[in-house]
């Protein structure tokens, strides 16, 4: 069954950027600390990158986010969703109007102009198809950013979050979570590592 999962680092005050955050500075000022565990060489932090990668047969992200990673300080061959892996999933954008152009061409974007919760139905087609492909059950990443990401958990979209808890304090930023209709968290799985706990709840709806 394919789940919509939200996986996101977030500092322990609860922002998931550094202060000022764009294009060319995606994270914000000190942002960088909150994905340490992603370049760290911990078995654990290798295992649970790995395994989320696997599991992935759609990602969703917001226009900004999308933004940073397509700029030309964004992904490449060695930096982005899935690199270094065997393969990498299908993209769905939510925005309210698609590029002009793509720099990162070659991987599988789709931009939904009609709102988050289309983009997470478009998503969850994606990694149904990609699941039937493949023989296994694949899921609906929500990777971020922040709004995206707290918008999709407050709406009631999301089945699992997944919280990447960095050991740094940001004092401001992007906040995760701004209020919204309240949602209970069941813990399923803590997974403490050399550089950050890693945290993931059953979301009820």
């Amino acid at each position: 069954m394919t789940r919509i999962i939200a996986d996101i680092s977030v500092s322990l005050d609860g922002f998931v950027t550094g202060p000022d955050p764009g294009p060319g500075n995606g994270l914000g000022t000190g942002g960088e600390a909150l994905h340490t565990w992603a370049f760290s060489d911990d078995p654990g932090d290798r295992r649970v990158l790995r395994e989320a990668t696997a599991r992935s047969g759609a990602v969703v992200l917001g226009r900004r986010l999308f933004d940073v990673v397509d700029g030309p300080d964004g992904w490449d061959d060695e930096v982005g969703y899935g690199a270094g892996e065997a393969g990498r999933p299908a993209f769905v954008v939510v925005t309210s109007s698609p590029p002009e152009s793509l720099r990162l061409a070659e991987l599988d974007w789709t931009f939904v102009t009609t709102g988050l919760a289309d983009a997470v139905t478009a998503a969850r087609e994606r990694a149904e198809a990609a699941s039937a492909d493949g023989g296994k059950d694949l899921d609906v990443v929500l990777m971020g950013g922040g709004a995206t990401v707290g918008s999709a958990v407050g709406a009631g979209l999301v089945d699992v979050l997944t919280l990447h808890l960095a050991p740094v304090l940001l004092g401001s930023g992007t906040p995760l979570f701004t209020g919204g209709a309240p949602r209970t968290l069941v813990r399923r799985s803590v997974a403490p590592t050399s550089t950050a706990t890693h945290l993931t709840y059953d979301v009820v709806r």
